[in-house]
């Protein structure tokens, strides 16, 4: 497997651009920068700083309402485990690093399975977490006349407050794990490769026979440009655009080198 960015110093100068070519990454990459959000606001301690997490955890809620993230997690966990165990008869991977990564992905298998029931249902129930999202719907509706059980919430000591958000996680902490896992072996699966994009323009066809999962292009951060990239598992297109905070962006004219990295396995 490739380096990541953080090990891979001609990366760590790059602002990088991810496209997911399928619904389940796509979801995936949602809830990990969700968590990343929860894991930012749960290091205060402010009432401001819990009602963040609350309005992200709402978030993380709608997403498995939605989706069969359990079911899809086992998928990708068991597509994982058959892909890397074909590995091994490979003689230049190490042994018994790859057995460490199949136990890994195993007991996070099974642990998942042994859940019972939809994942975040007993939140999903909770009276005061249905009030709150029923009330998110009104800019400005979780004040404290609007709902003064939350109100008398956010007014217990911190210490209380994080551990009920605590306990509130939990349920979500072995798809987080599964996610963040699943997610490294995607973005290290590939070597980025130099690419220069004509007048602001890139394309290129992929093999729609093999399972490409996501797109990742890297822009040195001198570059006063950014990726705007659209397409699916056929095909895609890379776009440099001109930042402007007032009008539309325009695509630039100039010629951009950049690093492209086709995310397989």
């Amino acid at each position: 497997m490739m380096l990541s960015i953080a090990e891979n110093p001609a990366l760590s100068d790059s602002i990088i651009y991810e496209f997911p070519l399928n619904e389940r990454i796509r979801v995936f990459m949602r809830l990990e920068q969700l968590f990343q959000q929860i894991d930012h606001f749960m290091t205060g301690a402010s009432v401001w700083d819990s009602r963040a997490v609350i309005s992200t955890l709402l978030d993380v809620l709608t997403l498995f309402s939605r989706n069969d993230l359990k079911s899809e997690t086992l998928k990708e966990l068991d597509r994982h485990a058959a892909v890397l165990t074909r590995m091994a008869h490979n003689q230049d991977i190490d042994q018994a690093k790859l057995d460490k990564v199949l136990t890994k992905l195993d007991k996070l298998s099974k642990e998942l399975y042994a859940v019972p029931g939809k994942l975040g249902l007993s939140l999903m129930e909770n009276e005061l977490f249905k009030s709150i999202s029923q009330r998110s719907t009104i800019p400005g509706g979780t004040c404290s006349f609007d709902l003064p059980a939350f109100h008398y919430w956010l007014k217990l000591d911190d210490h209380t407050r994080r551990h009920d958000l605590e306990s509130w996680l939990e349920p979500f902490r072995l798809v987080r794990s599964a996610i963040d896992i699943l997610l490294n072996f995607i973005r290290t699966s590939a070597a980025p490769t130099e690419e220069r994009a004509s007048g602001g323009f890139f394309q290129k066809s992929l093999d729609h026979t093999l399972p490409f999962q996501l797109l990742r292009v890297a822009v040195k951060r001198s570059q006063p440009y950014f990726a705007e990239i659209s397409g699916g598992k056929h095909r895609f297109t890379v776009r440099f655009m001109i930042p402007d905070t007032v009008e539309r962006p325009t695509q630039c004219q100039d010629d951009i080198g950049f690093q492209l990295t086709c995310c397989l396995l």
